[in-house]
């Protein structure tokens, strides 16, 4: 059976994938963030998955406002980088899982997620720069890819909440999946950023940290964030945070931080990533527990006071058994005949006592 281990949450900046593709990443202004990216690449080469569910935003390069899905899953057997204006990224072409892919697609639509089926699809930065900041520079992808896109860009956009049943779903369809496999599910985008207008470069580190921290602390609450206070608090482009949820979603109700790495500013943008494992495989057996539970009784049991054992009874030999027994017969039958006279006198007794006689009346 599949089942979902880890889930990363990631930012996509596009001059990130400049800086790596441009060799710049140990220059002054990038070697702060890069410098945050080691742990998790080793965390990610231990982990080995076999898949990588990847939620992300096309940024006009696949998708273009003729037609725009809200929810999108790419089914093919690769995935090639898109050309975003200067040509394709040097990144390797992106392997899919089409089987597990049909599998979500199916189960995501019975579950009433109406997802666009795409059987071809370029991949852009939205997708291949939290691949090479969790992987590096890598002549092949380690794992397999299946990209689930997500309108962020036009408005309406699905809520968090939205995204976070998607992610649910999601979970759902890989642990009815037959085969055997270990799935990582990626969130992306963000974090709170505006690149146009009056308000062009904003950031509130507050806010970012505070969803951070209740990724895996209060993640109820990020359930509820509305459009708004994503625009006023994250800036404009910040909504991009509502793919987290679908990971998140994805995770299940038990999860821990293992990895986080947040730097500001990353190309007018906080940049942030976070490493989380489900904690399903650390949950002790049904059994386990009953069986905890007795062994704990049995010590709260052994710490009261034994009651004093009664002295064993000394044998007797069977000769001596039966001269006892004698007497004792002896005993009852005396007991039970004085018992049985005590008895008949009281009868007697009662019997002797005559009632009244009635006096004749006088002769007149």
């Amino acid at each position: 059976m599949a089942k979902i281990t880890a889930g990363i949450g990631c930012s996509h900046v596009p001059a990130i994938g400049a800086a790596f593709d441009q060799g710049l990443t140990q220059e002054a202004y990038w070697k702060p963030l890069f410098d945050g990216y080691p742990p998790a690449q080793e965390w990610m080469r231990k982990h080995k998955p076999d898949v990588a569910i990847i939620v992300y935003n096309d940024h006009g390069s696949a998708i273009t406002l003729e037609t725009i899905p809200t929810f999108a899953i790419g089914v093919a057997d690769e995935f090639q980088p898109a050309d975003e204006g200067w040509g394709p990224r040097k990144v390797p072409v992106v392997k899919g899982h089409s089987k597990l892919a049909w599998h979500l697609a199916e189960t995501l639509i019975i579950n009433e997620f109406d997802m666009c089926v795409m059987n071809k699809l370029d991949v852009d930065h939205g997708l291949t720069i939290p691949m090479n900041i969790t992987c590096g520079l890598v002549d092949e992808w380690p794992f397999a890819v299946i990209p689930i896109a997500v309108n962020v860009v036009m408005f309406p956009v699905p809520s968090g909440d939205r995204c976070w049943r998607l992610g649910e779903v999601i979970r759902q369809a890989v642990e009815s999946f037959p085969e055997d496999l270990k799935v990582v599910v990626f969130g992306t985008g963000g974090m709170s950023h505006q690149i146009h207008g009056e308000r062009s470069g904003m950031i509130n580190t507050k806010f970012d940290t505070a969803f951070l921290n209740d990724l895996t602390k209060n993640p109820a609450r990020l359930r509820k964030i509305k459009h708004e206070e994503y625009v006023t608090d994250s800036g404009a482009e910040g909504i991009e945070m509502v793919m987290w949820m679908a990971m998140r979603g994805a995770l299940g109700d038990n999860v821990h931080e293992v990895y986080r790495h947040y730097h500001v500013p990353a190309s007018n943008t906080a940049a942030a990533l976070i490493v989380m494992e489900t904690d399903d495989k650390k949950k002790p057996k049904k059994k386990a527990v009953k069986k905890a539970a007795s062994k704990k009784a049995a010590k709260k049991k052994a710490g009261r006071k034994a009651p004093a054992k009664k002295p064993a009874a000394k044998k007797v030999p069977a000769k001596k058994k039966a001269a006892a027994k004698k007497p004792a017969k002896k005993a009852a039958v005396k007991k039970k005949a004085a018992t049985k006279k005590v008895a008949t006198k009281k009868v007697a007794k009662k019997k002797s006592v005559k009632k009244p006689v009635k006096k004749k009346a006088a002769k007149k």
